[in-house]
């Protein structure tokens, strides 16, 4: 749906403008090091010994070496499990939720957000090795499978699934939960479940930091991945042409998923926007208490009925009374008339479906489109409650081993204020620069528009980086890093990324819905109310970042650079051996204040959030 009042020519120019710092972040950090890794598989030697020319007998050798198909394949395996969560159980969870009501929805947040705040990969897979001893019980002592060849593949693919259920299964909750609040659910959360299966996958197939950890690829590489072979090639045995050849694979795979993802954001026509807010004692809320129409514009609140039972009717019209329902223009049905009974009627032409927009032709239920859905039911809100608790009880049990780990008494002494300085600020620093230049971007292609309908293709461009992590251009990022002499200093703890493609897709998209509904007030419809997306997104980024562990493991040698992930597995890999501080990674300080953060946003924004598809309406609660 275009936008009724198009942005001016000038605004369009704008819009290109805006883009450029995104262009070129993405040609210096994505493209550029694609190309260097692409060159380096095509070179033999490493930084160990003088490079030449190969041509494709890296590829020949990997792709006719066994090791290659089985890292790959058991990569891919690991993604089957969190799939399962990602596809059924989280899905259902949403539905769940969303139909039990506000307050079980937004309980469900407050439980989702903690289990989103928590997760740290090398503190989780810490705690895991504390299974390997002999006298370990209860569920940490499945790790005492990752002993043997047999064994070690499908238990590392059960912990790798009980490590990440909760925080998979929230954040998929927390992408389904917007799609369910349009007028035309279905398609929307369809085209979300690919997005997430998609990210799920590519999510995978970058796995780390866990296996490193656990098994490090062994007992005899049973349990080698993508990213460790990777890490062995360049790094272990300095021999940079294999292991850009594997990164160079792995890039392949993740820029077609990137691509697919993108192609079904712009095929399906995807927005995000913000609904507003009802509040009990406005006037939506009396007006449909008494069956007076609300004033123009005015949001009808979702599952409430006139004081006649009927649905509310279009501005200036009688309620609709016995539970009937208005429609788009039909002409077998009077105009500006209820259907009585449960029936319905269409409403009169060019009447409001939706925040204002003009009724799409071709009918639909007025109060269907307008109202949402019907009013939680106490069944509904049951079914919710018991969702929540299996959800809430699943996860305690399966980050047992973690909780048991953060509640031990650690070995080794806990991280120092150094340590969490080198954690946080490059973290910090970094997701407020890639973020920021991908809000720009987003400002200029969702908000302004520049190619008018079609401004989402501009997407494309940098679709193939969309599901990329530091890993796939780890080779050359590090090289880059050696060659400006960045090596053991604290400017290199900075993730090498100037642009956040994942979250210049999600701003974009939210744009485009508040551009679309903004009447042509860029700054109060666009601007301000797509602020607060990008400074959660800034905060998801940081702790995707500090969590990180391939970057600062490859920069950082010296003691007193180290992360706290790098620290905490210099400690499991020294030689004192013991259990370091496991919750050095989400100290106190940090959760309580990332996790207050997030609950605000999940209340007061996330919570309004709606993503629909086409030109569906969308569904507005009460507050």
């Amino acid at each position: 749906m275009t936008s009724p009042n198009p942005p001016r020519p000038n605004l369009s120019a704008l819009g290109w403008l805006l883009a450029v710092p995104a262009l070129f972040g993405a040609l210096i950090t994505l493209v550029l090091p694609t190309v260097q890794t692409l060159w380096l598989s095509f070179q033999s030697g490493g930084f160990m010994r003088e490079s030449a020319y190969a041509g494709t007998a890296n590829y020949a050798d990997l792709l006719g070496d066994g090791a290659f198909w089985r890292a790959l394949s058991f990569t891919l395996s690991l993604t089957l499990l969190p799939l399962l969560v990602a596809v059924v159980v989280a899905p259902l969870l949403a539905l769940a939720l969303d139909r039990a009501g506000a307050w079980p929805r937004r309980a469900g947040r407050i439980v989702l957000s903690l289990a989103v705040v928590t997760f740290s990969p090398v503190a989780v897979a810490g705690a895991w090795t504390r299974g390997l001893s002999p006298e370990s019980s209860g569920l940490a002592a499945l790790a005492q499978g990752l002993r043997e060849p047999e064994s070690a593949p499908w238990t590392l693919r059960l912990i790798v699934a009980a490590a990440t259920f909760g925080v998979v299964c929230a954040l998929a909750v927390l992408a389904y939960l917007p799609a369910l609040r349009g007028g035309s659910a279905v398609p929307a959360t369809l085209a979300v479940g690919a997005l997430v299966a998609l990210a799920t996958v590519a999510t995978g197939i970058q796995t780390f930091s866990i296996g490193m950890v656990l098994t490090h690829g062994g007992p005899q590489h049973a349990t080698e991945t993508l990213a460790g072979l990777q890490y062995d090639y360049a790094f272990r045995m300095a021999r940079f042409g294999p292991g850009a050849s594997v990164a160079a694979l792995s890039g392949v795979i993740l820029g077609v998923l990137g691509i697919v993802a993108t192609l079904v954001v712009v095929l399906a026509r995807l927005r995000i926007t913000v609904t507003p807010r009802v509040t009990p004692g406005g006037p939506a809320r009396k007006a449909y208490a008494s069956g007076v129409p609300a004033p123009q514009g005015d949001p009808v609140p979702h599952g409430e009925a006139t004081a006649h039972g009927g649905a509310y009717a279009p501005h200036g019209q009688s309620a609709v009374p016995h539970g009937g329902a208005y429609r788009p223009h039909n002409p077998h049905g009077p105009h500006g008339e209820a259907a009585p009974y449960g029936g319905a009627y269409d409403a009169p032409p060019g009447v409001p479906t939706s925040h204002g927009s003009p009724g799409a032709p071709g009918g639909g239920a007025y109060g269907a489109a307008l109202a949402g859905r019907r009013a939680s039911g106490p069944g509904w809100v049951a079914a919710g409650a018991v969702a929540l608790l299996i959800f809430a009880a699943a996860w305690v049990l399966l980050s047992w081993p973690w909780i048991d780990g953060v509640l031990a008494t650690p070995s080794a002494p806990a991280s120092t204020w150094a340590t969490h300085v080198n954690t946080w600020v490059p973290a910090l620093a970094g997701a407020v620069v890639s973020v920021g230049v991908a809000y720009l971007a987003a400002l200029g292609i969702g908000g302004l528009r520049p190619l008018g309908r079609g401004s989402e293709w501009l997407l494309l461009a940098f679709a193939p980086w969309l599901f990329v992590g530091p890993g796939p251009l780890g080779v050359a990022n590090w090289q880059n890093a050696r060659n400006l002499g960045l090596i053991d200093s604290f400017p290199a703890l900075i993730p090498p990324l100037l642009v956040s493609v994942p979250a210049l897709l999600v701003l974009t998209l939210l744009c485009k819905g508040l551009s679309e509904r903004s009447g042509g007030d860029f700054f109060g419809g666009v601007l301000l109310p797509s602020l607060p997306m990008a400074g959660i997104l800034a905060g998801g980024v940081t702790l995707v970042n500090a969590h990180d562990l391939s970057w600062p493991l490859l920069v950082a040698q010296r003691a007193d650079l180290f992360t706290t992930p790098v620290s905490q597995v210099n400690r499991l890999g020294s030689f004192a051996g013991g259990t370091p501080d496991l919750g050095a990674a989400t100290p106190l300080l940090v959760v309580a204040v990332a996790l207050a953060a997030l609950v605000a946003a999940q209340l007061l924004y996330l919570d309004r959030l709606a993503i629909t598809t086409n030109s569906s309406p969308v569904r507005t609660d009460a507050a």
